[in-house]
């Protein structure tokens, strides 16, 4: 806890706006993910949380505002960003014909990784994301889970010191989330974590900071306990988000 207070954030969001034409998507969002946390970016769909994060890591421009990982801001520096932090987007990019072997060696190439640094990753990798057994399987052949998992293998590989998942256990069956969970908890013990949610066990089982945003604008920053004050974090949810017109 004092690390998180002492040191500067390894995220951050400041004042970033997202406009297409008339539609606002993202409006005037700032938040600061602390050092050594697991952050869960919480929201229904539809929030923005999905373009919000594509600004943080850089995929996408902001319209005004900007955005900073590890100090170093994506606009001015991309590839020096880039270079702290593993991305994890929504139905991440993989090639089904290549095998994970393949896919995260090739991966590694593009990281700019030697051989020798190169094997070391792969076989961290595998390791701690529990790719083992299909290593040589076509990913087209993966279960949602185990690709899921090649791409958080995809995500560290470069080993970054910020990790950034957009909705990581969408689509898994329950013990493929409790795996996915486990393997979060388990990379933050030396990565700060920020991850899209809408789904509030998500925030229960992982996350020990929120950052919540509904219809684009920010509407709760701290702590689940401070979320779940009072009423609980489901009437809370409900107060931030459905509530937000009435």
């Amino acid at each position: 806890m004092t690390e998180q207070a002492t040191s500067p954030p390894l995220i951050e969001a400041v004042g970033l706006c997202k406009y297409y034409g008339p539609f606002t998507a993202v409006q005037d969002v700032s938040f600061a993910v602390p050092q050594g946390s697991v952050t869960a970016f919480l929201g229904p769909n539809g929030a923005g949380k999905s373009t919000t994060m594509k600004m943080l890591t850089g995929f996408l421009a902001p319209s005004a505002g900007s955005a900073r990982i590890a100090g170093i801001d994506i606009d001015a520096d991309r590839i020096a960003a880039a270079r702290q932090l593993g991305y994890l987007p929504e139905n991440g990019p993989l090639y089904p014909d290549m095998t994970p072997a393949q896919q995260l060696a090739y991966a590694g190439r593009i990281h700019g990784l030697a051989s020798a640094r190169l094997k070391d990753a792969l076989d961290r990798v595998a390791s701690s994301c529990r790719i083992d057994e299909v290593w040589h399987k076509p990913i087209r052949k993966l279960s949602k889970g185990f690709r899921q998992r090649v791409g958080l293998a995809q995500a560290i590989l470069h080993d970054p010191k910020v990790l950034i998942l957009d909705e990581p256990t969408a689509g898994l069956d329950p013990n493929q989330i409790q795996l996915v969970r486990e393997l979060i908890r388990s990379l933050a013990k030396d990565k700060t974590v920020l991850l899209s949610t809408h789904i509030l066990q998500e925030v229960e089982a992982v996350a020990d900071r929120v950052v919540l945003i509904s219809e684009g604008r920010l509407r709760f920053s701290g702590t689940p306990a401070e979320l779940a004050a009072g009423a609980g974090m489901e009437a809370r949810f409900h107060e931030l988000t459905k509530g937000v017109a009435a």
